[in-house]
């Protein structure tokens, strides 16, 4: 049975004032004082907007109201003014459009009030990540703030609770982007050099990449371009192996001199493109990483990044981020979170036993034979529960899940029902309340034929997982949150969030609070969104200098 969702305050305020806020020229803003949603007097304009947040930050903890984090609180934090609270409307746009299958269209507040007066949505403008303190997007009018804002809260409901939340994320996103990962440019480039050799010049491979290519050539007996597939493939086929894609676990099944080079090259060549010099120049200033977050970028609410692979660091380059002198990072992921989160969604009773253990995986081992050949007891239970959650699965793994079912039925039952849900084309929904796509009229008709079965098994595995993924999404964006107001007074700073895990940066005398912090923040998000579970959700927390040195 699945949990009931929590909700907060009517009106989301819980006491607090809201003041909605929208720039004007230069320093200049407006300001509206709000009960609930309702505006309370006129609104006033000030000379110096940031001067009076700040202002009214220390007198009143308002929750302030405006229409993008990524802008409008940027330009507060490149002021030096950081707030508590806010509620960011082009984030509950998104979660609102969601609900109506309208995930990825445009959420600025004029898109907003078009869509509720029955008129086109005007395009999209994009935020910068690190925005000049004046200029840049067109002024928002505090009329349509406030307009949208009261739109917004009638049509609410239990996604409160995720509303806040969300809005804390995009505080989090500013800060972090503001804040930036401390990065060693000098440590970076020896990375890469011992890697790839030397800095090439503009439009040539680095020397070792090079080698590689001459090597692959070599081995073929003729020039090709390994960056390219086209040629890779009929390279190989004309060595008599046809293979379908030059995919790492394809190759490896080949039998042919150039492999070991292909498969070498291709991930350097990743390392090169993706995190190279180029990346260095781009994103690293002053020693420190700044990407651009999205938050909830990603359908199931998870985060995304505008360049700078800032959710996929390479664990090769993490050698790189090392702390400011005087500090350390302290590093926290959550352990086997999505399983644990199924059986707290789940209240399957046997499952969240299990889930008590430290390692979920062991702790399902007994129920699958050790063989003297093939995968560990520990490693079948982990296929089984990626099976159960992602779908999908063959051969062993189909009768590695059938004995997972048998012991845990709810909890497969939980997520049978949301696949099943998913190929009828109906949207589903995380604990929160955020909304998956749902199946529009050519999809309805597709699987009413013979050829939709294959898309309607495909959307049963989107909506099996999602119902997991995007519950774990909100665990992770609790936590980020209620961490982030643990240490907002203090010199203790988030500098990187991915998922399920947190990097601080804080001086080294504070390492055993913050660490404490971080401990009771996660314990914190467990009771907020699923109370008097038995499911842990245990953290590896380490303090360290270098992120490489994380367990």
């Amino acid at each position: 049975m699945k949990r009931p969702v929590r909700t907060v305050t009517p009106g989301g305020h819980n006491g607090r004032v809201n003041i909605a806020v929208a720039w004007g020229e230069d320093e200049e803003g407006d300001l509206q004082v709000l009960e609930g949603a309702v505006p309370v007097g006129p609104p006033r304009t000030v000379p110096d907007l940031a001067a009076e947040v700040a202002r009214l930050e220390r007198a009143e903890e308002p929750r302030w109201v405006w229409e993008s984090s990524a802008r409008d609180y940027a330009r507060l934090l490149a002021s030096g003014v950081r707030v508590a609270r806010c509620y960011d409307l082009e984030l509950i746009e998104g979660l609102l459009l969601a609900r109506e299958n309208g995930f990825g269209e445009p959420r600025s507040a004029a898109a907003a009030l078009a869509r509720r007066q029955g008129l086109p949505a005007p395009a999209e403008h994009r935020h910068e990540a690190q925005p000049s303190l004046f200029g840049g997007a067109p002024a928002t009018p505090l009329a349509d703030v406030v307009a949208v804002h009261r739109a917004q809260e009638a049509e609410l409901g239990p996604l409160r609770l995720l509303a806040a939340a969300e809005s804390a994320g995009g505080l989090a996103a500013a800060e972090m982007s503001r804040e930036g990962v401390p990065w060693r440019t000098d440590v970076h480039d020896e990375l890469l050099t011992g890697l790839l050799g030397p800095r090439p010049a503009p439009g040539m491979r680095p020397r070792l990449l090079q080698d590689l290519a001459d090597g692959i050539s070599a081995a073929f007996g003729g020039h090709l371009n390994p960056d390219s597939p086209k040629q890779l493939l009929k390279a190989f086929a004309a060595a008599g192996h046809t293979v379908a894609s030059t995919r790492a676990w394809e190759l490896r099944g080949v039998d042919h001199p150039a492999v070991a080079a292909v498969l070498e090259y291709k991930e350097l060549a990743r390392l090169y493109t993706a995190h190279g010099w180029s990346w260095m120049d781009s994103w690293v200033r002053d020693g420190r990483f700044r990407p651009e977050y999205v938050v909830g970028g990603v359908v199931s609410g998870r985060w995304a990044s505008r360049g700078g692979g800032a959710l996929q660091i390479p664990k090769v380059l993490r050698r790189a981020v090392v702390a400011d002198p005087g500090h350390v990072l302290v590093v926290a992921d959550a352990a086997q979170l999505e399983p644990r989160v199924l059986a707290a969604l789940a209240d399957d009773a046997a499952f969240a036993a299990a889930a008590a253990q430290g390692d979920l995986y062991a702790a399902l081992a007994d129920a699958f034979p050790e063989a003297p050949d093939g995968p560990s007891p520990r490693d079948k239970a982990k296929i089984a529960m990626l099976s159960a959650m992602y779908g999908g699965g063959t051969g062993e793994a189909v009768a590695l899940l059938a004995v997972l079912r048998g012991r845990f039925p709810a909890a497969f039952g939980y997520v049978e029902a949301a696949a099943r849900a998913g190929e009828r084309g109906q949207a589903v929904s995380s604990l929160l309340g955020r909304a998956s796509p749902a199946g529009d009229a050519a999809y309805r008709e597709l699987i009413t034929t013979s050829a939709g079965r294959s898309a309607a098994l495909s959307r049963g595995r989107f909506t099996r997982n999602f119902v997991v993924q995007a519950t774990a999404a909100e665990w992770a964006l609790a936590f980020l949150a209620l961490l982030r107001g643990r240490l907002l007074a203090g010199p203790a700073e988030i500098v990187f969030f991915q998922h399920d895990e947190v990097i601080v940066h804080t001086p080294e005398a504070d390492a055993e609070a913050v660490a404490a912090e971080v401990e009771e923040a996660a314990e914190q998000a467990r009771r907020l969104l699923f109370a008097d579970t038995p499911v842990v959700f245990p953290l590896h927390t380490s303090v360290v200098d270098c992120y490489a040195d994380a367990k």
